[in-house]
């Protein structure tokens, strides 16, 4: 069974006020006194996050036991220095974004300008095994039509400095100003998928293969397809909802790919519109259906996800648990929705920020 690995960036917050704190340095100071704390937490671009990676898992239920024990272990450390931790991706408070101190931050800083000074956004990547580059590139050419369905479902980020942005994943439009964010064309085969990277490299646009930000590609670490399009999820069962269909999309197109049957021929343009809707829309109207790029309710969408990736979740025994999970944001909604319903009943995005730091830290 392919195992699944899951990255998640945290916000800093005053436990008091809400606003984000500038204070990875100490918090992962802290962090690095543990011995399992240098192993799971790392630095990010900003000094109001915090990112954590879980180890390879094959089981979902371990999954989301460390998702939470990580997410916890978060909240500790930040107390011990008096702020707290809240999966949010992207501050519903106005905030000014520090910068790392780091050579990379630096020049990233120095090459992107206000890019890099508004980019306190904050995401969910899952990592799913693969056997080799060839089958990775197959799978990322035939899963690009339903990463906008799982960027729906992860929609956590509604507000941007202090306003309500009219979408429910604005951190996806934030995202989209790195010069190589997005979707991307058909590759075909590994070599060519190298070979693009290595003329993305000899532009100097960006530094290394680490910026290379397709929605999903190779990790330049790990033996590993990345997904990239997801929001930091609210709860963390839903990270596991994600995981679990991502490693059941990476089963199903690698199944297509042995049995001969082609990638879908989707232009970029029209997978960008499917990117923008999703980002928009979230699950509360409409997405555009992968297999006609036409508007249908996100609902019918969603659920022809699980069809068409319903036997390998079987196989790996996470279909009833995905279909649960789904059936729950379907009813009650993704974080976008959450925070959304928490502003209007308590009239107070200090509030909403609050009430997400206790959900963070819930299992």
């Amino acid at each position: 069974m392919r195992t699944v690995g899951v990255e998640e960036e945290l916000l800093l917050v005053d436990p008091a006020t809400g606003d984000p704190r500038a204070l990875s340095a100490a918090v992962l100071a802290r962090a690095f006194l543990d011995d399992a704390g240098q192993e799971v937490f790392e630095k990010e671009l900003h000094e109001q996050m915090l990112e954590f990676a879980t180890h390879p898992q094959s089981d979902m239920e371990l999954l989301h036991a460390e998702i939470v024990r990580c997410r916890e272990e978060a909240g500790r450390h930040a107390g011990g220095i008096g702020c707290a931790v809240a999966a949010l991706a992207t501050s519903p408070l106005p905030v000014t974004p520090s910068i790392g101190v780091n050579r990379r931050y630096e020049w990233m800083a120095e090459q992107y300008g206000v890019v890099v000074q508004e980019q306190l956004v904050l995401g969910c990547h899952v990592h799913v095994s693969v056997e080799s580059d060839e089958e990775g590139v197959a799978v990322i050419d035939r899963v690009r039509p339903w990463l906008p369905v799982l960027a729906a479902l992860s929609a956590n980020s509604p507000f941007w400095q202090g306003r309500d942005s009219s979408y429910s994943s604005y951190r996806s439009r934030v995202w989209q100003r790195w010069p190589s964010a997005g979707p991307t064309e058909l590759f075909r085969s590994a070599e060519r998928y190298h070979r693009r990277v290595a003329d993305m490299l000899a532009t100097g646009t960006i530094l290394d293969d680490g910026m290379v930000y397709f929605d999903v590609r190779l990790s330049p670490r790990y033996p590993t397809v990345e997904f990239r399009v997801a929001d930091v999820c609210l709860d963390a069962s839903t990270a596991v909802v994600l995981a679990a269909l991502a490693r059941a999309l990476v089963d199903t197109a690698a199944q297509e790919w042995r049995g001969g049957t082609e990638p879908a021929e989707d232009s970029v343009s029209l997978l960008r519109l499917a990117a923008w809707r999703a980002a928009r829309s979230g699950l509360t109207e409409e997405l555009l259906h992968p297999a006609t790029m036409r508007r249908v309710p996100a609902g019918t969408v969603v659920r022809d996800l699980l069809e068409h990736a319903g036997e390998a979740l079987a196989a790996a025994g996470d279909l009833d648990r995905v279909r649960e999970g789904v059936d729950a944001l379907l009813r009650h909604g993704n974080g976008a929705r959450v925070q959304r319903e928490l502003l209007e009943r308590t009239g107070s995005l200090r509030e909403v920020v609050a009430a997400c730091v206790r959900r963070t830290q819930a299992a």
